[in-house]
């Protein structure tokens, strides 16, 4: 049964990956199943007791991050968070939060992060890409965070 979970959850992300790289848009229903299926492996992972508090957490972490961005958008840059920000990269965000415990989704999104930008950096020379796909870049690095973690690469990826 977790075969299946995980086999869907990987090309779900693989999917994101390639619409958001190619299209720049991502078909919105795949967002619901990477946080489902990350969501069932995390309770099969993790202390059912904590389950709660830990997703709590990563939700707060994540809505901190999109109100900084935000403020950032409408103080710094004078835009709207609309221009600077796409639906896709804020329902993945949402999404992820169904991933890890909490410190290891932290450094992962963080690392992450610089996993998009450094990639960002690499490509744009080759395409000439203006935009940052950046819900393509991050589900990319959690498929490789996933796989790493189911080869035995990372040792554990839900205890705190």
């Amino acid at each position: 049964m977790l075969i299946i979970v995980k086999c869907i959850l990987i090309i779900s992300f693989l999917l994101v990956f390639f619409q958001d790289v190619k299209e720049r848009l991502v078909y919105w229903f795949l967002f619901p199943i990477i946080a489902i299926c990350s969501g069932i492996l995390m309770y099969h992972n993790i202390i059912q007791q904590t389950l709660l508090i830990t997703l709590g957490i990563n939700i707060g972490f994540v809505l901190f991050l999109l109100v900084v961005v935000g403020l950032y958008s409408k103080i710094r840059l004078k835009i709207s968070i609309k221009e600077t920000f796409g639906l896709g990269d804020g329902l993945l965000f949402l999404a992820l939060t169904f991933t890890f415990s909490n410190v290891t989704f932290i450094v992962l999104f963080v690392f992450g992060m610089i996993f998009s930008l450094l990639l960002h950096l690499v490509l744009k020379q080759k395409s000439k890409i203006d935009t940052v796909p950046l819900a393509g870049y991050l589900s990319l690095f959690f498929a490789i965070a996933y796989g790493a973690y189911w080869t035995g690469f990372l040792e554990s990826v839900y205890t705190f």
